[in-house]
């Protein structure tokens, strides 16, 4: 669904890691936009019906992009900046508490 507008190969060969698959990105992209230029558009399911939901706003209004990063659940994807070695994971339900 959605694709980049520039087609250069201009990655920078810095990888993270969503539910188990490398994806590579380019310098200065968010997590949101690394996912999405990879073809995900469901990084969580919904607490109240289980429907899965993506990034909506892109600006950190709407929390449709909530994932797991490192382990910390209720990352705003879209607010993070993508990082090489990044390990996150879609967010089920509500988050879990300790």
């Amino acid at each position: 669904m959605f694709k980049r507008i520039e087609q250069s190969g201009s990655e920078t060969g810095q990888k993270l890691t969503f539910d188990d698959r490398e994806i590579v990105f380019r310098a200065g992209d968010s997590l949101a936009a690394a996912l999405l230029a990879a073809g995900i558009g469901a990084f969580r399911q919904s607490p109240a019906d289980g429907s899965v939901r993506g990034p909506y706003c892109m600006m950190g209004v709407c929390f449709e992009c909530l994932v797991e990063i490192d382990g910390r659940q209720n990352q705003q994807a879209c607010l993070t900046p993508a990082q090489d070695g990044m390990v996150v994971r879609r967010q089920s339900g509500a988050r879990q508490l300790p």
